[in-house]
């Protein structure tokens, strides 16, 4: 499935532009010459979040500082992930403390948390990602975001200073089935989208059926319209997973 997956932006050689892409590129352009800000990035797995993120900073010039997660044990507790995110970034930037951390972060335009940190198991010698912890601890891992309100909270006037770009797919499992909670429950869905607004400012990754197969050609080039929206009916508005579908296909 990582094929079609997007970690940097060079990874970006194909990128079609959408409403979902403009809107993003809008909020970033506002970054750089503002701080305090928390931007929530969603969309359902499969529609390229990261893709669209990366492809937004290719074409601005802040300055990002992408974090990475390094995670040994995948039964570690939440307080065990918790402080292991913050001895990672500072040991990365080589500070000492907490204030040096932040003063350090500071210099950026933004802090960015997307798969470096969610699905660097995919790109690197990391045996375990958050996404991966998040998929074996279930709620427990719950405990982890308690941990992150505290510390915002607790540091407050440092988060002024500090622009922040997180992308997520909040997933839950139901009798065995992945479901996605922004996507998979209609007016449900769109109610926690509106509450998730309140509290962040939120830009959703989303496409209409001529955008998803315009994405979807654009990366198979003798990919059958007819066949594309057979694999829409399928998995949905979600290019990444209807591209696998298609390559396979054509083997």
């Amino acid at each position: 499935m990582k094929k079609f997956k997007v970690s940097s932006i060079e990874d970006n050689t194909n990128f079609f532009i959408t409403r979902s892409y403009r809107e993003l590129f809008k909020t970033f352009e506002g970054l750089k010459n503002t701080k305090g800000n928390i931007i929530h990035v969603i969309g359902a797995p499969g529609t390229g979040k990261s893709a669209n993120i990366y492809y937004a900073l290719d074409n601005t010039d802040l300055n990002v500082y992408d974090v990475k997660f390094d995670l040994k044990d995948i039964n570690a507790s939440p307080k065990e992930v918790f402080n292991s995110l913050f001895e990672s970034i500072a040991h990365d930037l080589k500070v000492k403390s907490k204030k040096e951390m932040y003063r350090e972060l500071s210099k950026y335009d933004l802090v960015l948390i997307a798969d470096n940190f969610h699905d660097s198991h995919f790109f690197g010698e990391t045996p375990v990602g958050f996404s991966k912890w998040t998929d074996k601890n279930g709620f427990k891992a719950f405990y982890f975001y308690l941990l992150c309100i505290s510390e915002y909270l607790q540091h407050r006037k440092d988060f002024k200073k500090i622009n922040i770009v997180f992308q997520t797919a909040w997933r839950i499992y139901i009798r065995g089935k992945k479901y996605d909670i922004f996507s998979n429950f209609g007016l449900l869905s769109n109610f926690i989208k509106i509450i998730l607004k309140i509290f962040f400012q939120a830009v959703e990754i989303s496409y209409s059926q001529m955008e998803t197969i315009n994405i979807v050609k654009l990366h198979i080039k003798n990919a059958d319209e007819v066949q594309i929206k057979i694999y829409i009916q399928k998995f949905g508005l979600r290019p990444r997973f209807i591209c696998n579908a298609l390559e396979n296909d054509l083997k």
